[in-house]
């Protein structure tokens, strides 16, 4: 059983960087793929991006390419979300999850393909 915590999310301005982290405790947490999701009010929660077990592989979802950068330490337990140039769009909870499922890549991007998931951390970019 692996326990995923967020922190990191918090009120900013457009243009504003910010970055996220997933501490996780119990299991093998290298033996995982970890994806980053978020949802926003009102809609369902969607893929953003993932990394593979040992750091070597990303996948982004195009609307965050050249802005958003995932990364991991496995000696933390830690998984890091890097935002940059956020936007009012970007407002959601942002939740990390892992997945035993292809941790080499090609990635899990359903939720329902992950099998562990975090609270999820509150960010807010106002305009």
């Amino acid at each position: 059983q692996v326990q995923l915590v967020e922190s990191g999310g918090r009120l900013v301005k457009a243009g504003d960087s910010l970055r996220l982290s997933c501490a996780a405790s119990g299991g093998t947490f290298s033996s995982y793929a970890m994806g980053w999701f978020r949802q926003a009010p009102g809609k369902e929660r969607e893929f953003v991006l993932a990394i593979s077990w040992n750091g070597g592989i990303t996948y982004y979802v195009d609307s965050v390419k050249g802005r958003f950068t995932i990364s991991r330490d496995n000696a933390k337990n830690t998984v890091y979300l890097q935002m940059n140039s956020l936007k009012p769009e970007d407002t959601a909870l942002y939740y990390c999850a892992a997945t035993n499922l292809n941790p080499a890549g090609p990635f899990a991007v359903e939720p329902g393909e992950y099998d562990y998931w975090g609270q999820g951390t509150q960010v807010t970019v106002s305009s």
